[in-house]
């Protein structure tokens, strides 16, 4: 158990594929998933193990762990990177979207936790603890119109990090929550189609339309470089970590509105902000 192993979820881009880099550069062996495989193939590392894997698909999962039990016998970090945003007023999403946004942010986190569960325990130590890392948003901590599913989601997450890191504490298993401001990285890009595929054209909100798309591509505005965001992300890691961290544009100051506005201020801003007040 001398080498140390990390799962990575979602590393095709911009977080995932930055933390997977940022990994092997500690000496790491990585395993990084992907649902398409092919995504994977700029890294040419002989240290990260590829494996196809969609996070709602437990067969994916169970292959993953047995992949990483017959190479390693264990893992030191499993980081729950991958994630999914149904943009758009909640009171039209359909059910499937916000079945699909609650199945990949909340519910793929904590099958992949237990599934690795033997394997974090099998190297975790008071002297050196296993890591599980959940990628949270600050968006799970401020809801702003448009994206109530997606927030709701993130603010999931944070409870049931806040209940893992108790629970695992005695087995020497750290719990963190990582609640991400802007970072680059094709989320944007991601929210504005699927904004685009469930926004009808007789939406009570049509004529926000471009408020909605700038909400979807709010993560892209000044972000924080995702190789910045890693390489922040591993030296807090690597030192005693706070069981919330928070890097990267924005992710200081909309908790801070979220806890000390008053609702009423808060929530007259934000209606102005995506002209609400309009309507």
């Amino acid at each position: 158990m001398t080498e140390k192993t990390a799962l990575i979820t979602g590393c095709s881009s911009g977080i995932g594929q930055a933390l997977a880099e940022e990994f092997l550069r500690q000496g790491f062996r990585v395993y990084a998933t992907a649902r398409n495989p092919d995504s994977l193939s700029h890294f040419s590392c002989s240290q990260l193990v590829p494996l196809a894997m969609d996070v709602n698909n437990e067969e994916d999962i169970r292959r993953a762990i047995q992949t990483i039990e017959e190479n390693d016998g264990h893992l030191n970090c499993l980081i729950n990177n991958a994630g999914y945003a149904a943009m758009g007023p909640a009171a039209e999403l359909n059910t499937e979207s916000l079945h699909q946004q609650f199945a990949t942010n909340v519910y793929a986190p904590l099958a992949l936790t237990r599934a690795a569960l033997p394997l974090l325990r099998a190297c975790a130590s008071a002297q050196q603890p296993a890591q599980v890392v959940n990628i949270g948003s600050v968006s799970g901590v401020l809801t702003t119109p448009f994206s109530g599913a997606y927030c709701a989601t993130k603010s999931a997450l944070h409870s049931l990090s806040d209940a893992l890191r108790m629970e695992l504490a005695p087995f020497h298993i750290q719990v963190i929550t990582v609640q991400p401001g802007a970072i680059q990285s094709k989320f944007g890009d991601n929210s504005l189609h699927n904004l685009t595929s469930v926004l009808k054209a007789d939406s009570l909100y049509a004529p926000l339309k471009s408020q909605m798309e700038a909400r979807a591509t709010a993560s892209q505005d000044n972000p924080t470089p995702a190789a910045t965001f890693a390489r922040e992300l591993m030296t807090r890691l690597q030192n005693k970590p706070a069981a919330v961290i928070r890097i990267g544009n924005g992710s200081r100051i909309l908790p801070l509105i979220a806890r000390w506005l008053p609702m009423t201020l808060r929530d007259r801003i934000l209606s102005k902000k995506f002209a609400l007040n309009r309507l």
